[in-house]
């Protein structure tokens, strides 16, 4: 039985209302005077970068923007902007935008301090020692990718989302200011905020860390369901449940937006802690096959999981449901578990992320390719609280279809 577990973030975290206009002083803190920015076409289009970059050429602090940042990026994408890298030779990495740019950021940032190929790193403890400062600054709310460890990206040769982590990987500075997601739209904010619920789900139903089947002193990044873990894990699901709706729904109302650019970074917290299962390795094959975004991917399948997950994990979603405002006190064991089912749905629902997998394109003989993938991600397997057979996973996608 493990009876050690730690807990690990970011190196600095800033959260607040213009708290990006704090970047030009901190980095002249550590003297970087060089910087290499991760984005993409529709950031660079909302101008919404352009006071900072003036901040940044005010205090006379280089900047390379690299535009062409996708969604779910592909290797072809990650080896053309570490190639920028290798030219322009900043002193830090910067991820703005959304989970994909932060993480093509950290993949840039191994790559320019180690060399090699986004491939060599996949998996976990890859990464041989520190990378090149990095910088997160999200302008969504879901991914929690800057205070996380993870970067993924598409290997599209193999047609399957892989993830590199690392304790490297968790960022220098992390900027969360919440005045950065108004401009965000409707479907983004929708899939993004489902991630982050999808997050906290996962981290708070996660195996005992107690009774991961990793021996102590063993490195693992993911550490199992403990603690500190899930009191993230709680208050983010708490949050996803009062504003998310909201935060779709009007995308002005800032205390909304606030609510959530909080929740997306303490979901981050909690599953870079205690980790991610299920729901994500069975995503994988989804996404990659589908180009659905991560976080639609993420909130289709998640109640079908919890069904799964219920067996076991009766108390966790008893709590679950009452976070999200549902009284229990009145229900059986299963009947409140079945309350958390459903309020996912329904909040699903609401703000229009896909319930079947038929609403993505997929059809009933691409199920068994999936559950063949889904099952060899081992890491995140070992991290749910049931391990499930090849044959279960099929089952899960079938019910999904």
């Amino acid at each position: 039985m493990r009876t050690v577990w730690n807990f690990a973030s970011s190196k600095t975290l800033y959260f607040g209302k213009e708290s990006n206009r704090l970047l030009a002083e901190l980095l002249l803190r550590q003297n970087i005077r060089r910087v290499l920015v991760i984005t993409d076409p529709v950031m660079v289009k909302t101008g919404l970068f352009e006071p900072i970059q003036k901040d940044l050429s005010a205090k006379s602090i280089a900047v390379e923007i690299f535009p062409d940042g996708e969604p779910e990026p592909s290797l072809a994408v990650i080896r053309k902007a570490a190639s920028m890298a290798t030219t322009t030779k900043p002193e830090a990495i910067l991820g703005f935008g959304g989970g994909s740019n932060m993480d093509a950021a950290k993949l840039v940032a191994i790559l320019h301090a180690h060399g090699g190929d986004p491939r060599d790193y996949t998996g976990e403890f890859k990464v041989p020692g520190p990378v090149t400062k990095l910088i997160c600054i999200p302008t969504t709310a879901g991914t929690g990718s800057e205070v996380s460890q993870a970067a993924v990206f598409t290997d599209t040769e193999i047609q399957l989302k892989v993830s590199t982590l690392s304790p490297y990987l968790r960022p220098d500075i992390a900027i969360v200011d919440p005045s950065l997601t108004m401009t965000c739209p409707k479907k983004v904010t929708a899939d993004s905020g489902i991630d982050a619920l999808t997050h906290a789900v996962e981290a708070y139903t996660a195996i005992d860390n107690a009774t991961y089947d990793v021996p102590q002193g063993e490195p693992s990044v993911y550490q199992g369901k403990n603690f500190l873990a899930d009191t993230f894990a709680e208050k983010c699901i708490r949050l996803c449940g009062q504003y998310l709706k909201r935060a779709v729904n009007d995308g002005s109302d800032y205390e909304a937006r606030e609510g959530m650019a909080l929740a997306a970074t303490l979901g981050g917290l909690a599953f870079s802690n205690a980790g991610v299962a299920l729901v994500h390795a069975m995503e994988y094959p989804v996404g990659a096959a589908t180009h659905c975004s991560h976080g639609a991917g993420n909130g289709l399948l998640l109640p079908y999981i919890m069904k799964y997950n219920s067996k076991v994990r009766m108390t966790a979603l008893r709590e679950i449901a009452e976070f999200l405002g549902e009284s229990t006190a009145e229900l059986s064991e299963k009947e409140a578990a079945q309350a958390a089912i459903a309020a996912v749905e329904n909040l699903r629902e609401s703000i229009g992320v896909p319930g079947k997998l038929t609403q993505l394109g997929v059809k009933p003989e691409q199920l068994a390719g999936f559950a063949s993938k889904a099952f060899s991600i081992k890491r995140l397997m070992k991290v749910n609280p049931v391990y499930p057979t090849e044959a279960d996973i099929l089952g899960i996608y079938r019910e999904a279809l």
